[in-house]
C-alpha cells in the first residue's frame, strides 16, 4: 500500500512496485498519468523521482547539471529514503521517514536543495521541541543533504544547529525503599511479569529485548545470557497487516554492540522454573510479548508495591546506577548495558557524589601519611 502523497504502491498482481506522476499532455491539454515500475521500493522512487523533474520541464535539452541544480528538497528527500528503507532497519526507517513527513516536508519540500539555508530551518523550528528531537530533525535533513551532493554532482553546505546547551536532566531511578517495596512485592504471589522485571532490574534489559528473550537465549550450563533480539510495535507502512495502524516488528537489537552475551546467576535463572514451557518465548509464548502488555503490568505491579507510577526503563538506569554505586568497572558496565561506546555510560550513569569524591581524597590523605612514616 502506498504512502499518501507519495504515488507509490506494491502491485499483488506481480509483485513489482508501481510509481504513478503526472504529465502535461499538449493534444488533451491537461494532466494525464505515467507509471515507472521497479523490483523495489527505492529503485520506483528513484526512477520517479528523475521523471517528477522531468514533467516539471526543471531541465532544458541534455543538461543534467541543470536537472540537479534545480531539484527539490522533497525529491531528494524521497529517494533518501528509499534507499534507507532497503539498506536499514525498517525501525530506522520508519523513524527517519516521520521526522522528515512531520517536521521538514512541509517547510522545506518545495525549496530548490541550493536555496536552503541555515536561517531558513532554525527560524522555523519550534522551541518547544525538545533538544534530542531537534538535533534529529537537523540530522535527518543532514543526510538528505549529504545524499543529495553525492547523487546530483552539486555542492550545498551541511546545515548547522545553534546549541541551547539544555541542561542535561539527572537520571531517574527506583530510591533504595522502593527497590526493597518491589522486591517483596516481587516475592508476593510471582508470575512471569514479575519474573521479567526481575531480570531487567539485575541485567539492566531493554524492554523490547525482555519481551523478545527466547529459552533458547539461556544457556544454563555456563550461566549465560545471549541478546540476539528486540520487539517494538511501530507505525504500519506497508508490511505485516495493512490494515492495522501499527504492528509488533522483531528484529535485531539497537545496535551491533547492543547484541551481547551476559552472564547470569544461577539464583536468577531458578526463577525461570516456575515458568518454564516448550514455547519458544519465555514471556511471551508462541510470540514475543507485547511491549505496551509488559508496560501495563509493570505498573500495575508497582502501584501494588505503593511505588509512584514510573515508566519502564527506570529498571534499567537503577540497575546501572547500582553498578556505578558498588565499583563496577564502566567498561564492564557498558558491555551489559550494551552501549556503543563507554562514553556514553561515563556521561549518563558515572556521576560521583560528594561523599564519594571526599572518601576518594581521604584515601589519598592515609596514602601520604603511609609515605611520610615511612621515611621518618
Amino acid at each position: 500500500m502506498g504512502r499518501h502523497g507519495e504515488n507509490i504502491r506494491h502491485r499483488k498482481s506481480d509483485g513489482r512496485w508501481e510509481g504513478r506522476y503526472k504529465v502535461y499532455h499538449e493534444e488533451k491539454k491537461g494532466y494525464v498519468y505515467r507509471s515507472v515500475y521497479g523490483h523495489t521500493y527505492a529503485e520506483v522512487r528513484e526512477k520517479l523521482t528523475i521523471k517528477q523533474l522531468t514533467a516539471r520541464k526543471i531541465i532544458s535539452g541534455d543538461s543534467s547539471n541543470e536537472l540537479f541544480n534545480t531539484a527539490l528538497f522533497s525529491q531528494a528527500a524521497n529517494e533518501w529514503l528509499g534507499v534507507i528503507r532497503e539498506k536499514c532497519k525498517y525501525s530506522t526507517y520508519v523513524k527517519y521517514d516521520t521526522v522528515y513527513r512531520t517536521h521538514l516536508a512541509g517547510l522545506l519540500g518545495d525549496c530548490p536543495l541550493t536555496d536552503i539555508t541555515d536561517t531558513q530551518l532554525q527560524a522555523e523550528i519550534s522551541d518547544d521541541l525538545s533538544e534530542n528531537l531537534q538535533k534529529s530533525i537537523y540530522c535527518v535533513a543532514n543526510q538528505i543533504l549529504r545524499y543529495a551532493n553525492s547523487h546530483y554532482r552539486i555542492n550545498v553546505p551541511m546545515l548547522t544547529r545553534i546549541s541551547t546547551h539544555a541542561e542535561r536532566r539527572s537520571i531517574e531511578t527506583l530510591s533504595v525503599a522502593e527497590q526493597a517495596k518491589l522486591f517483596d512485592c516481587i516475592h508476593t504471589d510471582t508470575d512471569k511479569y514479575k519474573i521479567a522485571i526481575t531480570f531487567s532490574l539485575c541485567l539492566g534489559l531493554r524492554l523490547g529485548e525482555i519481551c523478545a528473550l527466547k529459552w533458547t537465549d539461556i544457556d544454563f550450563s555456563n550461566l549465560t545470557m545471549t541478546i540476539n533480539h528486540t520487539v517494538q510495535r511501530i507505525t504500519s507502512m506497508g508490511i505485516a497487516d495493512e490494515t492495522a495502524k501499527t504492528n509488533l516488528l522483531e528484529g535485531a537489537p539497537k545496535s551491533d554492540c547492543s547484541k551481547r552475551m551476559i552472564p547470569v546467576t544461577g539464583e536468577l535463572l531458578q526463577m525461570l522454573d516456575k515458568i518454564h514451557s516448550s514455547e519458544p518465548y519465555i514471556f511471551g509464548g508462541e510470540k514475543p510479548l507485547e511491549p505496551r502488555t509488559m508496560q501495563y503490568q509493570f505498573k500495575r505491579i508497582l502501584k501494588e508495591a505503593l511505588i509512584s507510577d514510573r515508566n519502564f526503563h527506570i529498571l534499567r538506569h537503577t540497575f546501572a546506577t547500582n553498578c556505578v554505586e558498588k565499583g563496577i568497572d564502566v567498561k564492564s558496565l557498558s558491555e551489559i548495558l550494551g552501549h556503543s561506546d563507554v562514553k556514553i555510560t561515563l556521561n549518563r550513569y558515572v556521576h560521583p557524589t560528594m561523599d564519594a569524591k571526599r572518601l576518594q581524597l581521604e584515601q589519598l590523605i592515609r596514602f601520604y601519611s603511609q609515605i611520610c612514616e615511612q621515611a621518618r
